[in-house]
């Protein structure tokens, strides 16, 4: 590892979420097993059948209001708070798990499931409850216009100017808990290597683009991931 860091940008997928309890879209017994993905996380399946999409998203709510944060979690939030550097979160996943650990500085480049966004207004709505073809907007007021805020298959993903500048800026990249087949986020280590940043991969088996990491760390990230934190804090304490 270097002797200091300045700008440190964690990626995390749907792995480290995993080891809280939550199902993984794409695993055997994944979120998607009794939907088409057509019908819940595509425009046309919003514009055909909101009222499916707001059931499967609503129930999506429950299951992950009484998930927890685990060790990986809290050790990303023991790196910003202790760590000597700015370190910034970009994650895949919709949860709010980093949130409930104390995290700051968190990127949700897919959307929230405790939001949904006006398609009338453009603003957004932070809500646990269930929201419905009913539902009106408490911004505008107008009803029957509130989506998911979350990025369906051909929708662009969210705060990528931002994403672009903290790649571009990073002098290390961590990813923990993604496959590296999703595309434009498997990119990311590629676009932070080209601009010198060292790059770590913390996963529970090689993935397809593990030549872009300099170093592999495999097993569950909340038993791998903390001694890292653990090295990187006391390095910058004897320094």
């Amino acid at each position: 590892m270097a002797e200091s860091y300045r700008n440190i940008v964690i990626l995390t997928g749907a792995g480290i979420s995993a080891e809280s309890g939550l199902a993984t879209f794409r695993s055997s017994n994944g979120l998607w097993n009794n939907h088409r993905v057509e019908d819940v996380a595509s425009v046309e399946g919003f514009e055909r059948n909101p009222e499916l999409v707001h059931d499967f998203y609503n129930n999506l709510k429950t299951e992950i209001q009484t998930a927890r944060p685990n060790a990986a979690h809290l050790a990303i939030t023991r790196l910003q708070r202790e760590y000597p550097a700015a370190v910034s979160v970009i994650t895949q996943n919709v949860d709010t798990l980093h949130e409930k650990a104390g995290s700051k500085e968190v990127w949700h480049i897919h959307g929230q499931i405790n939001q949904a966004v006006c398609l009338n207004c453009s603003r957004i709505m932070e809500s646990w409850s269930d929201v419905t073809t009913e539902t009106a907007c408490p911004h505008c007021s107008v009803s029957g216009m509130m989506k998911p805020n979350i990025v369906f298959f051909g929708e662009n993903l969210l705060y990528m100017d931002k994403v672009d500048r903290l790649l571009a800026e990073c002098d290390l990249f961590i990813s923990i808990g993604t496959s590296g087949v999703v595309y434009p986020a498997a990119a990311f280590v590629q676009i932070a290597k080209a601009h010198g940043a060292e790059t770590w991969e913390f996963t529970l088996e090689p993935t397809s683009n593990n030549y872009y990491f300099d170093h592999h760390i495999y097993g569950p990230a909340g038993k791998t991931f903390p001694p890292f934190v653990d090295s990187l804090i006391k390095e910058a304490e004897t320094r």
